[in-house]
């Protein structure tokens, strides 16, 4: 079974898909479980979570005061604007585990020093929205140190959903055994699409201004 561990809804402040649309694309493309990691919100997942087509993993990207962090598995939601150990603290006590995501972004990520500093549960090995070399050096990092890896296309519209996806076993029938497996550090097969150089370079320039006009802050 295909899982996309990071995928974004209209609840998101930059996505467009809309809880119907996931499930749809979902389906489309074959995936069969989806984390859904809204940026610092948690609503997507009480409309989604009786879908009878897609397994939904309750999730949410929060902004820590230096990156990106996501929770996976949690029960509520995370207030953004925390430190790195903070969040992680609070991710646990809902439950959930902390993941270190695209964590080579220059203007979201935690930065490499920052990643093997704090005790994450699991790093992004690759990101659909991420350059190829920032996913291997990700990916490089995760194995390096022995950490579960994870993998999402990061999608903000319908049409990415799928573009980064791990394969898990086909009996698994809820979020919390899909959770348990990809924790366990047992995923082997991963696979992200590059994005083409055109949209890489508009999405890059894009988010530099962006980082810019918030004064270089990471998140």
């Amino acid at each position: 079974m295909k899982a996309d561990l990071h995928v974004h809804t209209c609840f998101s402040s930059d996505g467009k898909t809309t809880p119907e649309q996931l499930v749809e694309a979902a389906v489309k493309h074959g995936i069969g479980c989806i984390a859904v990691s809204d940026h610092n919100e948690f609503k997507a997942y009480e409309i989604l979570k009786d879908n009878k087509d897609v397994i939904i993993i309750p999730a949410e990207e929060v902004s820590s005061t230096e990156g990106h962090i996501i929770g996976l598995g949690i029960d509520r939601l995370i207030p953004p604007g925390r430190s790195i150990q903070e969040t992680i603290d609070l991710i646990h006590e809902a439950g959930g585990y902390a993941v270190a995501v695209h964590p080579y972004r220059k203007w979201s990520g935690l930065g490499e020093e920052n990643t093997l500093k704090y005790d994450f549960d699991a790093i992004e090995a690759r990101n659909g929205r991420s350059v190829p070399s920032h996913n291997r050096k990700s990916e490089k990092l995760a194995r390096r140190i022995g950490k579960p890896i994870t993998v999402g296309s990061d999608a903000h519209s319908p049409t990415r959903i799928g573009f980064g996806y791990l394969e898990i076993p086909d009996d698994i029938t809820t979020w919390q055994e899909a959770v348990e497996y990809i924790m366990s550090g047992q995923v082997k097969n991963t696979y992200s699409h590059s994005r083409h150089i055109a949209a890489t370079i508009w999405y890059g320039l894009r988010t530099f201004f962006k980082w810019v006009f918030r004064g270089c802050r990471r998140i």
